[in-house]
């Protein structure tokens, strides 16, 4: 299976890479010596892969390439699509295939899986406390290192948009870049120099937009501000550019944010603080 397979996923990455990476992690230099003593070698394996709470879905097409892997014969049948809200108990996909290759990557299959959901179902809850705003849920760079692109992947099945996926496809001007620069507008201004055209700058108060905006930043990251301070600053930029409210967000704050006006709203806990979601992997009789 190749990344053309995992719909949506970003273009460039390697699933077959990750795959191999990750059951060579759980192999080791022995294999799995649990199944290879347990298990007949031409035993064959049924099972489900089922929800055991409400989830969003995400990583199935993941799981499947590590069943795959190991057994290139495998059937697996897709129950649900990606995206999918699912009720507790709900069938994600059925396989069937070697026992002793099945069995091998039955948890690296879970933890994606798990993982996935777990981000693509904390997503989704906050999309809903957003409903109706008109502001957008945006994920942040605060991922796991290696994962970047499957935990955005999760944040855009549970209804989010992608913002940044790295350092490199915007600029990003932080506090700390303000106080090395001097000002606001000193730094804006050398980002403008290097030719870079996408320049979001993070402003925590209200006198650093005109600055920013008059040196030429094109989207406002106005940080940590209560709802009523993100409304006069929503009203003193007035269009010109995309404004996005960041900094401790949570799904009890979330609404009163949004309803501020501001264009987007990030939140890293999206990715930072997902639980697992429960999902189970079961043996099922044939017959």
């Amino acid at each position: 299976m190749t990344v053309a397979d995992v719909h949506t996923l970003a273009t460039g990455f390697d699933l077959d890479a990750f795959v191999a990476a990750t059951l060579a992690e759980d192999l080791g230099e022995a294999g799995d010596i649990t199944s290879a003593a347990v298990i007949p070698a031409d035993a064959r394996f049924t099972a489900v892969m089922a929800s055991r709470d409400a989830i969003t879905v995400a990583g199935l097409p993941i799981a499947a390439a590590f069943f795959r892997a190991l057994d290139p014969s495998a059937t697996v049948e897709m129950q649900v699509e990606d995206g999918a809200a699912v009720a507790a108990g709900t069938a994600l996909l059925r396989i069937d295939g070697a026992a002793r290759a099945l069995l091998t990557a039955e948890r690296s299959a879970l933890n994606t899986v798990q993982h996935l959901s777990g981000i693509a179902t904390l997503t989704s809850a906050y999309v809903q406390r957003l409903r109706g705003t008109g502001a957008i849920l945006l994920d942040t760079r605060k991922t796991l290192p290696g994962l970047r692109v499957l935990e955005k992947y999760a944040t855009r099945m549970g209804g989010a948009q992608n913002h940044r996926m790295g350092l490199w496809d915007a600029a990003m001007i932080k506090d700390n870049h303000v106080a090395v620069a001097g000002d606001v507008g000193e730094a804006v201004r050398r980002a403008r120099g290097a030719g870079i055209g996408r320049i979001i700058v993070e402003v925590d108060r209200v006198d650093q937009i005109e600055p920013a905006l008059v040196a030429g930043a094109t989207w406002l990251l106005l940080d940590n501000m209560a709802p009523a301070v993100l409304r006069g600053a929503v009203t003193l930029v007035d269009g010109r550019v995309p404004t996005e409210a960041s900094g401790g967000v949570t799904l009890e704050t979330i609404r009163a944010i949004g309803e501020t006006g501001v264009t987007y709203v990030s939140v890293g806990r999206l990715t930072q603080s997902a639980p697992a979601a429960d999902i189970g992997l079961d043996f099922a009789a044939v017959g």
